[in-house]
């Protein structure tokens, strides 16, 4: 009683998942910024009057990181050491984070790659036709909602 019978690399994975969680949905985020920060910038040139308006897909791709910092924040406080108690950091658990940053932080990528995109070409359409807003910000949400089914699945699993 008492003895540890967990492996010592038990939890490399779980931290390994928090890291994932943040590193991918950044990058997601930022590419989606990026993107489309290039895009306002063009279409800020002919029509500047705009340019609040199209700062939208911007602050969606900065939601993308944010669901990847919840997550990471969370599987880092559930991991510890292998010695931190009697029963330690199971290895089921661990690879269980591994999981769940890889769930949240390759849907954030993917999301953080479909809103710059769509972002970039949005507000450039806008520009000319003010009426492709409206469609613009539809395709934007199922793009986010992309990242979201992630977070989902991530809290799921982070709460096994």
């Amino acid at each position: 009683m008492g003895v540890n019978t967990e492996p010592v690399y038990g939890p490399f994975f779980g931290i390994l998942g928090a890291s994932f969680a943040m590193i991918f949905s950044a990058l997601g985020a930022a590419y989606g910024t990026a993107k489309s920060g290039t895009g306002i910038a063009s279409m800020a040139v002919s029509r500047p009057d705009l340019i609040m308006k199209s700062i939208i897909p911007v602050v969606m791709a900065g939601i993308v990181a944010i669901y990847g910092l919840v997550v990471a924040a969370l599987l880092a406080n559930q991991a510890g050491p292998a010695s931190s108690s009697q029963s330690g950091y199971p290895i089921f658990k661990s690879f269980l984070h591994l999981g769940a940053g890889l769930s949240v932080g390759l849907s954030g990528a993917a999301a953080g790659y479909a809103i710059g995109v769509v972002g970039d070409c949005g507000v450039r359409g806008t520009a000319q036709q003010p009426r492709l807003f409206v469609g613009m910000i539809l395709v934007l949400i199922f793009a986010e909602v992309l990242g979201l089914y992630g977070l989902i699945v991530a809290l799921i699993l982070s709460s096994k």
